[in-house]
């Protein structure tokens, strides 16, 4: 692989328009034909060549008109506005992929399905993932606001738990089910209410996922 190599650690929260657990991280086709997503992710600590990362955020906004590996998706992403210029190069080369060896991670694999990428924003990026309660909130004015909680059993209102672990995966080795909403502006707008979520401790690498 050329290019500079990086890693970070952080936690994310994924809201797409696919049905509890999402049928796409098990290799199957979406539930409704096509994919839309909103991801927000906060890093805890992490390196990009000599450029630290520590405690810098993005998000971004995606659609698909079919499966993801169909191709022909649109992405927007949103950097921190806090990151310095040596700070927002760094997270687009990791976000776009260019950094990374093919298919090693989520940036990469999605990377190679985009025909669009909106120009990027700079913004607020105000989160909140708690993984105990299994709730998180992003809010990036102008462009996203978000929420994401666990899932409830119909009948009694109680709070179900479910983990899916994917030892060979490009994003995470294990993640909490859940259940999101989020409305967009901007380039691409979305409208998603109570559909799958998922929250998530990353360790990712130029290389792939860290173990």
């Amino acid at each position: 692989m050329d290019g500079t190599k990086w890693w970070f650690k952080g936690r994310e929260f994924t809201n797409c328009n696919c049905a509890y657990g999402c049928p796409c991280q098990f290799n199957a086709l979406p539930t409704f034909g096509d994919c839309k997503a909103v991801i927000g992710v906060e890093i805890g600590e992490g390196m990009h060549g000599e450029t630290r990362l520590d405690g810098l955020r993005f998000a971004g906004v995606f659609a698909w008109p079919g499966p993801i590996h169909l191709g022909n998706g649109e992405a927007f992403p949103i950097v921190d506005a806090r990151a310095s210029d040596a700070q927002r190069n760094a997270l687009l080369r990791i976000l776009s992929g260019e950094d990374t060896e093919p298919g090693a991670t989520i940036f990469s694999v999605f990377a190679a399905t985009f025909a669009k990428v909106h120009q990027p924003v700079f913004a607020d990026i105000d989160i909140s993932i708690d993984m105990e309660k299994h709730r998180s909130r992003l809010h990036v004015p102008g462009y996203i606001d978000q929420h994401g909680e666990p899932i409830r059993n119909p009948v009694t209102g109680a709070e179900f738990r479910g983990l899916i672990e994917l030892p060979n995966g490009f994003e995470y080795f294990r993640a909490e089910m859940a259940r999101g909403w989020s409305k967009t502006k901007g380039p691409i707008e979305l409208d998603l209410a109570d559909s799958h979520g998922h929250f998530a401790e990353l360790h990712l690498s130029s290389t792939g996922m860290v173990h």
